[in-house]
This record gives structure tokens, C-alpha cells and sequence, in this order.
């Protein structure tokens, strides 16, 4: 490089980074001496050995990617001669998505449920692809003037990846399924319309497809830039490059290949799951602080595991327990850390709710995600609505208003200030970002413009996607769905699809950027509920279809934006992403309404707490729930003027100044730089049900991989570490699916203290601070509220 050269390259880097909590600091810190520090420059050696670190890490930019984490798993060169759509992608790819469809949906509604992911179907796809190698013939065929064969040869990774792809998308079932469940059965709404066909598949591709639109339009702001790199990707890649590099290159004296140390970590995950899953229960919630006074309802609410708040040193030894609020080997070490210190500080704020009996929680559990009347017991909305499941105030007034835990209030107020701080420390750390991708836009600015990044170099020789073709799509999903709202008796406007668009325009980039980079997602769940209780009022069904066009959108949104990432990294065609994602998608929805539709008229008993197959649909019960309270009942009784939460919502005023606060002190306290605010609030929202229980034990294995290793031993870390976070997760999907179907369809269990133990005392019976006698309430009585 020239000086001239360099001189740029370390601009760019400072404009781009300076916020980056994932950059080196000592990246940055060498670049600003280099470039600010005029004293240096007369000790000509030393300036002379700044300049060459400096040219360094300037190349470090241009020739590879700047974060050691991409750099371990990804390539810096790409083969665009390497075929990624063939024939046996398409058979393979087709077939594990109709299958992953099935499987998630069929038992989506059974207690305990049972569910696949796409690391399973990665896993899969191998031998069945070297099998296809072997035996299908090699001639060619031509149509259409395009040449192709039933096997192309070596099965490679990016037909690997695509398939990966395919499954990733095709394994989500439609969000309006829930909708579906809840207007169709009998218990519920009991609305005959609701099982047509036409209807159901309507909604379900609309709200399938309309993701991808929105995700299209956004990749200038979520996929293009470096700094986002989609951490979760990692491991994906690291499984990918385990079955496919031909290279073993010793790392700290390990000479094991990546395969062969996924080999064995999968097969000792795959044994010890086992344990804490069926063998040795007490393995997976170790709550032996409350073995000390089963029936003491403080101890086992502040440090119990399963409804308590968890604050125990030692609380589980289960790898899928301690994950829940994010993979140890996979998030970086500052997302895990703050997300821990979230939830350590609100602790003691939920604590102190209910053992003061602040707005009545002492009455009532202290971390659950239920609604209760005013005995303490669950919320029983059929008592409040009317025969058409329609608000009715005198039935209302005559049972009870609706009354939350210690930890849910918490919650609620934690996520009106998550949603505002999210747009306040957008705005402040990434706006150069956005305005970037917005002028891009503008533009159309060529992918392969950007000269300092090695993997947009690396895919501007391919074909782009343009921008209106994810346009009409958008459009096309928008139509589907307002024909469905509008044909059919929903008693709701087909505007509601617009509405809740609007929801996901605002957030889908703010709360992509923040998940690019921190691995952590901001879901907008009970923003939809709220806005959409306010805007619906009395009407649960139009509450349901906000949802989905707000939240469901934005959700999958990045989700298709993480595999755009993915297929940036990987060096795959983005025709050919976006074809297979589009075909998988469409594969998915009819199968799962078909699916759905066989449950519904073939299961007796569906959904009936007494069920004989155990289908008593939990999530779909919940959805119910939820469907009622803000559609119905309506948010404005629980936090409009006068009501008894109304003060939560100057949580949104917090969030919106708190990010202000924070940016204003980052360069005067150094500590601040890996202070990150939304992801601290995110931490906040672990409660109800979760607890510290699937947080605080990550931390110690977060820093041992993602600090002490990475940073002494970074040849072991880079060949191994996304390897094994795989390696885990793929034995733990694995092991519980053969212990589902071997063990647990079947009702077995072994009774004994160790699986016996943790489920005794008020841990695991959520015994209140207060106890009501016979014939007892609480708050006002009937005819004293509104």
C-alpha cells in the first residue's frame, strides 16, 4: 500500500468502527496513534514500526475480514465456478423441508413438544449427499440451452449450504397457525369460517412471504455492511467446513480434524443428554438451595430454578438449559455479559415488588408469565366476554380485573423501554450505517463497490436480486393477506396488514442491526399486543393479524436476512438464495396447513386438557390467553389513565433518554465502550418464565472460549470453537428426539429422588408470599372498578 492508500483505509476503518464493540481495541487504539499522534513521528524507529502495524491492519481489512470470528470459519477466496443449485439439492433439500415441516407441526401442539432445526438437517444432508455422489449417473441433459446433470460431481459445500438454506426456512411453521388453533376450535372461538382452506392458506402465505420482502429492501442496512456479521451464522459455516476441508492444520499441537472433534464432542453430548433430560432430572434443575426448607416460599421464589428467580451459584449442569439466553460459545462475550448484568440488577426489583405486595403481587406467583383473577387464580376470560367471545362489561365488572406477577410487571415495563431505547441508540451509534444504506438504495449502488471488504468484492461477480422483484413480492404478500382478512367474516379491516407493516417498517432495521452485531434479538411481541389493543379495541381476532403483520414480520425479516448473510459468507449465487428460500417457503406453508388441517378434524379431543396423546396445544392455549386479555379486555384497562399499571408506560420516556445518557459518558468512562444498553435491557426481559438460571452459568464458559482462549490460544479456538457450539446443539436436537419417540411417547419415566427432588416444594408449586383464606380477594371488590 502506498502511504496515500493506507492513510484511506485507516480513515474508513475509524469511521466505520469507532462504535464497534466486535473491532479490536487495540485495532483502534494503534490506528488513532498512527493517525492523530504527531509526537510519535519524531522517534523515527518507533514511527517506523507504527506504520508497519499500522499497514497491517490495513491489510488485515482489504485481504480478510477485520474480526478474528469471521476470519476463523469463513474464506477469503470463492470458486464461482463451483455449482450450488443441482439436481440433488433440490431432491434432498425438498425432502428434508416436507419432512422438518411435518415433524414441527404435527407436534407443535403436544406437551412436551418436539421440534427440529436446521443444524439436524445439515448434519443429515452429508452422508445422504456422498451417497448421491456415488450412485446417480453422471450424464448430461440439456434444456432449455442450459446444461445439467443428475450429479455434478463432487458433493461440495455451497450445494451443502443451500440446502442448509432451504431447511432453515422451510422448518418455520407460519405464525398464523396459532391464529388458525384458536378462531377454529371449539373451546376457544369456535369460528366455523375459520377452517376453510382457502382462508387458511391465504393468511399463511401471505404471512410466510411477506418477510422477504421487507428483508430484499433491507440488505443494504443488515447483510452488505462487515460489521454485521450474524454471529449465530458462525457456527452454521464452522459444521459446513467440518464435513467439506480437505486442510488439517495443527492448531496449539491439536492435530484432531474438525470433523473428527465434532465426532466426538456430538457422540459425549449425545450420551450425557441422556441425564438431565430423563435418567438424573435433578441434573438439569439443580435447585438444591430449596432442598434445605422445601415449603419456605421466599427461598424457593428468590433462588429457585424452575418458577423461582434462580439466584443460585451452582444451578444446572444442562448444557440446553443454560443456553436460553444465548450460546456461550457463539454470542460474543460482551452481548453474554450484558445480558447477565440485565437481568442481576432487575433482580432484586422483583424482589422488592413482592415481598412489599406492590400492586398485589405478593398474592400471587413471583415469576410467571400467567394472568390472574383477584383470588390468585389464573385469569378465566370466558368470564369476562360474551357468547361471540366479545368484551361484556357487566360479566367483567362481576369477576375480576386482570393482575400480573412481581416479574411480569417488571417485564412489561423493561419492554416499553427496550422498544424506545432501541430507536434512541440506533440513532446514535449507527447512523452513519443507515444513512450509508440509504444512500445506497438511492442509488443502487453495485454490491462490489465496497473495495475494503473482501466478501462483497467477492460477490459482485455473481448476478444480483433486484430490489423490485423482493418489491412484488411484498406486494403480492400484502394482496394475499388483505383478500383473507377481507373475504372472510373476520370482522376486521384488510387495512390491518398495512398496519402492521408499518409496525415492522420502524423496527425491522433498528432491531437488525442491533441482532447483527450482539447475536441478541428484540421481539415485538408485546409492542403489537399493546398498539394493537389500543388500535382494535374489543376485537381479538384483529389483535392476532397486527401481530403477525408487526411482529411475526419483523421476526422473520431478519431471520431471511441472516440467511442472506449466510450466503453472503459462503460465496452462494443470491438467484439462487433466493429462489431456493422462495420454493422451500411455499413447500413449507401448504404442508403445515395440510398438517394442521389433519389435527383438527382427526385428533379426538384436540387441545382438551385431558387429551389422551397429550395434544392439549400449551402454546396455543397461551395464544388464547393473550388473544383475549389485550384484544378483548384490552390493554387500556390494565395501563390506560387511572388504571393500575398506568405507570409503566413512562418506561418508554426512560428508554427513549437512557441510550442519550449512556453515549454522552461513553468516551469519558472507558468501561462504557462494551456497555451496550438495549442489549443490557434485553437481559431484563429473561423473567417470566426463565430465570438466572439460563443465564448465569454461561458466563463462566462464555469466558473461558471467548476471552481466555481466543485470546492465548487463538489457533485452537479458531479451528475448534464454532465446531463444537454445533457439535452441542446437534446432539442435544438428536438426543431428545430419539428419547421423545423412544422413551416419552410412550409415558415412561423413571421415578426416583433424582428426578423426583427438584419438582418438590414451592419451587416447583410457585407457592405466593400471601395467602388468601377461604372466600378471600384482593384489590377492589365488585362494583368498585371499571
Amino acid at each position: 500500500m502506498s502511504p496515500e492508500e493506507l492513510q484511506e483505509c485507516l480513515f474508513h476503518i475509524i469511521d466505520t468502527h469507532d462504535k464497534d464493540p466486535n473491532f479490536p481495541a487495540r485495532a483502534l487504539s494503534l490506528i488513532r496513534q498512527y493517525l492523530y499522534d504527531d509526537a510519535i513521528k519524531a522517534d523515527v524507529a518507533a514511527y517506523r514500526q507504527l506504520y508497519e502495524d499500522a499497514k497491517i491492519e490495513a491489510a488485515m481489512i482489504t485481504v480478510n475480514s477485520p474480526y478474528a470470528e469471521v476470519r476463523a470459519v469463513v474464506d477469503n477466496f470463492d470458486d464461482p465456478m463451483l455449482p450450488s443449485m443441482t439436481f440433488r439439492v433440490g431432491l434432498i433439500g425438498l425432502i428434508y423441508v416436507v419432512i422438518g415441516a411435518f415433524i414441527n407441526q404435527f407436534f407443535s401442539i403436544r406437551q412436551p413438544g418436539i421440534s427440529i432445526g436446521a443444524n439436524v438437517a445439515q448434519l443429515l444432508a452429508y452422508p445422504v449427499g456422498k451417497a448421491l455422489e456415488r450412485v446417480l449417473p453422471t450424464r448430461k441433459f440439456r434444456t432449455f440451452g442450459y446444461e445439467w446433470s443428475l450429479n455434478s460431481g463432487k458433493f461440495n459445500m455451497k450445494e451443502h449450504m443451500v440446502i442448509t438454506i432451504m431447511a432453515n426456512v422451510g422448518f418455520n411453521l407460519p405464525y398464523t397457525t396459532s391464529i388458525i388453533w384458536v378462531q377454529s376450535i371449539e373451546r376457544f372461538f369456535n369460528l366455523p369460517w375459520a377452517k376453510s382452506f382457502g382462508y387458511q392458506i391465504l393468511i399463511s402465505l401471505s404471512t410466510n412471504f411477506i418477510g422477504y420482502g421487507l428483508a430484499g429492501i433491507t440488505r443494504r442496512f443488515l447483510v452488505y455492511p462487515s460489521c454485521a456479521i450474524w454471529p449465530s451464522n458462525l457456527a452454521t459455516i464452522a459444521l459446513n467446513r467440518a464435513f467439506h476441508s480437505d486442510r488439517n492444520v495443527v492448531a496449539n499441537g491439536w492435530r484432531i480434524s474438525r470433523m473428527g472433534f465434532f465426532l466426538y464432542a456430538f457422540c459425549g453430548m449425545f450420551v450425557y443428554f441422556w441425564f438431565p433430560n430423563f435418567i438424573f432430572q435433578a441434573l438439569s434443575y439443580f435447585n438444591w438451595i430449596t432442598w434445605l426448607a422445601p415449603r419456605n416460599a421466599l427461598l424457593g421464589a428468590v433462588t429457585g430454578s424452575i418458577t423461582g428467580l434462580g439466584l443460585n451459584p451452582i444451578s444446572t449442569f444442562d448444557y440446553n438449559v443454560l443456553t436460553v439466553g444465548g450460546d456461550p460459545l457463539i454470542n460474543p462475550f460482551f452481548t453474554m455479559a450484558n445480558y447477565v448484568a440485565g437481568a442481576l440488577v432487575t433482580m432484586p426489583i422483583i424482589v422488592a415488588l413482592w415481598v412489599n405486595n406492590v400492586w398485589y403481587t405478593g398474592y400471587l406467583p413471583i415469576n410467571s408469565n400467567g394472568v390472574f383473577d383477584n383470588t390468585g387464580e389464573r385469569y378465566n376470560v370466558s368470564m369476562a366476554v360474551n357468547a361471540e367471545a366479545l368484551f361484556d362489561a357487566e360479566a367483567y365488572r362481576s369477576y375480576s380485573p386482570a393482575y400480573l406477577s412481581a416479574s411480569m410487571i417488571l417485564l412489561y415495563g423493561f419492554f416499553f423501554a427496550t422498544y424506545a431505547a432501541t430507536i434512541s441508540h440506533t440513532a446514535l451509534y449507527h447512523r452513519r450505517e443507515i444513512a450509508l444504506g440509504f444512500k445506497s438504495l438511492m442509488k443502487r449502488k453495485p454490491i462490489g463497490e465496497n473495495k475494503f471488504d473482501v466478501h462483497s468484492r467477492l460477490m459482485s461477480v455473481y448476478k444480483e436480486v433486484p430490489e423490485w422483484q423482493y418489491a412484488l413480492i411484498l406486494i403480492f404478500s400484502v394482496a394475499l393477506g388483505a383478500a383473507g382478512v377481507g373475504a372472510y367474516p373476520t370482522s376486521t379491516t384488510p387495512a390491518v396488514v398495512l398496519y402492521g407493516i408499518l409496525l415492522a417498517l420502524v423496527f425491522c432495521v433498528p432491531v437488525g442491526i442491533i441482532r447483527s452485531i450482539t447475536n441478541a434479538e428484540i421481539t415485538l411481541n408485546v409492542l403489537a399486543e399493546f398498539f394493537g389493543g389500543l388500535w382494535f379495541p374489543g376485537n381479538a381476532n384483529a389483535l392476532n393479524f397486527f401481530k403477525s403483520y408487526g411482529y411475526v414480520t419483523t421476526s422473520q425479516t431478519l431471520n431471511f436476512a441472516q440467511d442472506l448473510k449466510l450466503a453472503h459468507y459462503t460465496h452462494i449465487p443470491p438467484r439462487v438464495t433466493f429462489w431456493v428460500q422462495l420454493v422451500a417457503t411455499f413447500v413449507s406453508t401448504f404442508v403445515s396447513v395440510g398438517v394442521l388441517n389433519f389435527q383438527l378434524t382427526q385428533i379426538p379431543d384436540v387441545c382438551a386438557p385431558d387429551q389422551s396423546d397429550r395434544f392439549t396445544c400449551p402454546g396455543e392455549n397461551t395464544f388464547f390467553t393473550a388473544s383475549v386479555l389485550w384484544g378483548t379486555l384490552g390493554p387500556s384497562r390494565m395501563f390506560g389513565r387511572g388504571a393500575i399499571y398506568s405507570p409503566l408506560l413512562w418506561c418508554f420516556l426512560i428508554g427513549l433518554a437512557l441510550p442519550v445518557v449512556v453515549f454522552c459518558f461513553r468516551n469519558k468512562v472507558k468501561s462504557l465502550k462494551y456497555f451496550h444498553l438495549p442489549v443490557f435491557l434485553l437481559g431484563s426481559l429473561i423473567w417470566a418464565p426463565y430465570n438466572l438460571t439460563n443465564t448465569w452459568p454461561a458466563i463462566p464458559i462464555a469466558y473461558v472460549f471467548n476471552v481466555f482462549i481466543k485470546k492465548r490460544y487463538l489457533g485452537w479456538w479458531s479451528k475448534y470453537n464454532y465446531v463444537l457450539a454445533s457439535a452441542l446443539t446437534c446432539a442435544i436436537a438428536i438426543s431428545a428426539i430419539i428419547q421423545f419417540f423412544a422413551v416419552q411417547w410412550y409415558g415412561f419415566n423413571i421415578s426416583w429422588s433424582g428426578n423426583n427432588k427438584p419438582y418438590e416444594g414451592c419451587d416447583a408449586n410457585a407457592c405466593p408470599y400471601l395467602v388468601l383464606g377461604d372466600g378471600e380477594h384482593f384489590g377492589p371488590s365488585v362494583g368498585e372498578y371499571e
